[in-house]
């Protein structure tokens, strides 16, 4: 395999690294300010040239090859620049299943960043399993009426847009009851309720409650009950680690652990705790690293081999699912070696581990990922 970049490639990557040289210092990488200022930052990569690069041009799109995403990817994380704002699930589900009209009014404000989106599909009793979700649209007149729960629902707080599955058939089978609409999030009905996360960040996940919201009928995607069709389209995507992009995150955090050098950190004495003596200086086990570094390269190798079969025109279904564990395995093997290395002392590589336990929930759990692998590429249970 030949991984080198071709020209044109070479010439894409001279200029973003030229680019983020002049402007990436400008906006905040993590925490509650990353999240505050993410809708800057995509707006500034999308006049620069560098996002929605794979996306269609008629939409506001470049139509380039997927390997220029990989690039960005890359050279954002070689920058320790804020990552790419996660929307390609998001236009991937609305530009397959929406209708003409749907797409060409709602997908180049998605693109460009001048309307912000979120995704109302989990709730309190339906993370994993989306099709028990309770949430109901029911028809009056031209309009559907919303009630219920969503969680977990990145940037609510400050999305226009929501692409929202709710139940419109109680009858039949509980995939089949459901559909999917764009609704908005500025109008009587909906309470946003903020989710603080284990890692101190207050603004990236909330709670939304729908008591009587409305949505026009024709924002529904699809017709109603195919939802659930939409819904999978959406997952697979989330699922992949070639659309998500942090294998370069991932490899990045584990070679700055390497050059932090083969001590033990030093916790801090508590809060009131009188000083401690000295503690001689212990060799760091590589054992956590170096797992990690083997996890952040198989998972380098399988994103450039899904690249790979995107580019000859292979589609991924419940495949998704593989590249959800191998991202989740990989994760979590770089947040244990951040606290091995930095223990409780050092935030930012505490804060990357306990962002880490999230992984192997978050976008479908680990167990479900398993289930799907048995039943839809094994062909076990059947």
């Amino acid at each position: 395999m030949d991984y080198r970049d071709s020209p044109s490639e070479a010439a894409f990557r001279e200029n973003l690294r030229h680019w983020l040289s002049e402007r990436s210092r400008e906006f905040p990488t993590s925490g509650d300010e990353y999240w505050a200022r993410q809708g800057d930052w995509h707006r500034a990569l999308y006049t620069a040239g560098f996002f929605g690069l794979s996306w269609p041009r008629e939409y506001g799109g470049q139509e380039l090859p997927p390997v220029y995403d990989v690039i960005l990817d890359e050279e954002l994380a070689l920058a320790a620049a804020p990552p790419r704002p996660s929307l390609g699930y998001l236009v991937q589900g609305l530009g397959r299943h929406g209708s003409e009209e749907l797409r060409r009014r709602f997908l180049p404000g998605m693109i460009n960043g001048t309307e912000r989106w979120c995704q109302g599909f989990s709730e309190p009793g339906a993370g994993s399993d989306l099709a028990a979700l309770r949430t109901t649209a029911t028809r009056d007149g031209h309009e559907y009426v919303i009630a219920g729960h969503k969680i977990w629902t990145s940037y609510s707080d400050v999305a226009d847009w929501c692409l929202l599955l709710a139940r419109t058939d109680h009858d039949g089978p509980r995939h089949r009851g459901l559909s999917a609409f764009v609704i908005s999030m500025h109008q009587p009905g909906i309470e946003q309720r903020p989710l603080r996360m284990i890692n101190g960040v207050t603004n990236e996940f909330g709670q939304v409650l729908f008591d009587g919201a409305r949505v026009p009928a024709d924002q529904m995607v699809g017709a109603p009950g195919e939802g659930w069709a939409l819904a999978m389209t959406i997952v697979s995507h989330e699922r992949e680690p070639a659309e998500l992009g942090y294998s370069a995150r991932y490899g990045k955090l584990v070679r700055e652990l390497v050059s932090r050098g083969g001590t033990t950190p030093q916790d801090p004495p508590a809060q009131g705790e009188a000083a401690r003596p000295p503690i001689p200086p212990q060799p760091i086990t590589p054992r956590e690293v170096a797992w990690a570094a083997v996890q952040t390269e198989m998972l380098r190798l399988h994103v450039r081999r899904r690249l790979s079969e995107r580019l000859d025109g292979m589609e991924h279904g419940p495949q998704g699912s593989l590249d959800k564990l191998l991202m989740t395995w990989t994760e979590q093997a770089a947040g244990h070696a951040a606290l091995a290395v930095g223990g409780t002392g050092d935030p930012e590589l505490l804060g990357s581990y306990l962002y880490s336990r999230a992984q192997s929930v978050m976008g479908g759990t680990s167990q479900i990922q398993k289930n799907i692998i048995a039943a839809r590429i094994l062909g076990l249970g059947g």
